[in-house]
């Protein structure tokens, strides 16, 4: 097949790839099979952005880019029937409206005049809530799934947000019920807590922390 590159391109060889006669792999998977791929080739991109280079990046997030273009695909074969340009329409609808300071400055949500970061944070937040009005909560649409140091900080932010006093627990309280689990889980808490308050990724900072305990292991490996 000719490759020019474009997302027709992308699109032609996820049809060949799914029709009869293409690849059998490709054939039988599913939204959810297809999920631990899309995670990892999301985390692989952070590598690259991270520790890569230009060209790790590119191929990245073309791998990244190759997971939208599948699970679209599918949405097409679903009886939901969603293709890539409603992707690209709901995505492109979503960021006029959360940018009305940029695209729709006439609007009752915009103020008029220039605004600052602070402003586009809270005015984004607004939105948002606007359009997720049924949620009940707060916490609501925070994915559970989201790695644990990264769904403290959004929690810990929304608490604050709200101006609740929330007091961290003096013991998790794990599944297994194990007293040295929910200790250290507390403290973990603690300290997402402090790294919250001085402006800190602690997802971020622990990667760091243990891709270098990493590299002193290997070069200890290898002598």
């Amino acid at each position: 097949m000719a490759q020019t590159g474009s997302l027709d391109d992308l699109r032609s060889a996820i049809d060949t790839l799914r029709s009869p006669g293409g690849c059998p792999w490709s054939a039988e998977q599913t939204h959810r099979t297809l999920l631990p791929y899309l995670i990892e080739e999301c985390y692989e991109y952070v590598d690259a952005v991270e520790t890569g280079t230009a060209d790790d990046m590119v191929e990245e997030l073309g791998d990244v880019l190759w997971q939208v273009v599948f699970h679209s695909r599918l949405g097409e074969e679903d009886s939901s029937a969603f293709t890539l340009d409603d992707v690209a329409a709901a995505l492109l609808r979503k960021v006029v409206r959360r940018h009305p300071h940029v695209f729709d400055t006439g609007s009752d949500a915009f103020p008029g005049g220039a605004v600052d970061i602070e402003w586009v944070e809270g005015a984004w937040e607004t939105i948002k809530a606007a359009e997720k009005s049924d949620r009940e909560s707060m916490f609501d649409g925070i994915p559970t799934a989201l790695p644990a140091l990264t769904r403290a900080h959004k929690v810990l932010r929304r608490i604050g947000r709200a101006r609740l006093d929330v007091p961290d627990p003096e013991s998790a309280t794990p599944g297994d019920a194990d007293p040295e689990a929910g200790r250290i889980g507390a403290e973990l808490l603690t300290l997402v807590r402090e790294a919250e308050e001085k402006g800190v990724d602690a997802e971020a900072a622990l990667r760091h922390a243990v891709r270098d305990l990493e590299r002193a292991a290997r070069r200890q490996e290898s002598s």
